[in-house]
């Protein structure tokens, strides 16, 4: 079990007031619903607070923890939905609103959950994780350039999609 000082206590407070919002936008990104978010969240920022030490834990490391423990809970999912035979998909709000426009919000929701899962991922490491195309790269294991070519191919879908919507 970790103890921590008066100090480590605050700097997480800290740490997790500045970041936590963009995990959980990750998490949220990477798995089928909010409820699976959280707990991959929680999984994973134990598991990199552990893996640090007594330090705080490094972004990008968050991000790739966050990443494979997604990916380990959607096989498991799958496979319990196989030997179940039960298709049933969530349904859940890919996003949380963070504005009062619920047309606005849908459709945002609706063009960003239509991007290939590739560049989906690309574009909210890089945005809303403020993470750079080298980070970006090594995390999911492709070139820099593929990363920048994801990024810009996102980017460019989205302005198709709302330069022609008009809420």
């Amino acid at each position: 079990m970790l103890h921590s000082t008066p100090s480590q206590t605050s700097s997480w407070h800290q740490w997790w007031q500045t970041e936590g919002a963009v995990f959980f936008l990750y998490a949220r990104q990477q798995t089928r619903c909010e409820a699976d978010a959280k707990d991959v969240l929680q999984d994973s920022l134990i598991e990199s607070w552990r893996k640090s030490g007594d330090h705080l834990p490094e972004k990008a490391m968050v991000f790739a923890t966050i990443r494979r423990r997604a990916i380990d809970l959607g096989r498991s999912i799958d496979r319990r939905q196989r030997r179940e035979q039960d298709v049933a998909h969530d349904q859940c709000t890919w996003f949380v609103p963070d504005f009062a426009d619920a047309d606005t919000h849908e459709h945002m929701t609706r063009v960003i959950a239509s991007l290939p899962p590739d560049l989906r991922e690309v574009l909210i490491l890089r945005i809303w994780g403020d993470m750079t195309f080298p980070a970006i790269a090594q995390m999911t294991e492709i070139p820099v350039a593929t990363a920048t070519s994801r990024y810009r191919y996102a980017i460019a879908r989205l302005r198709e999609n709302l330069t022609e919507w008009q809420p």
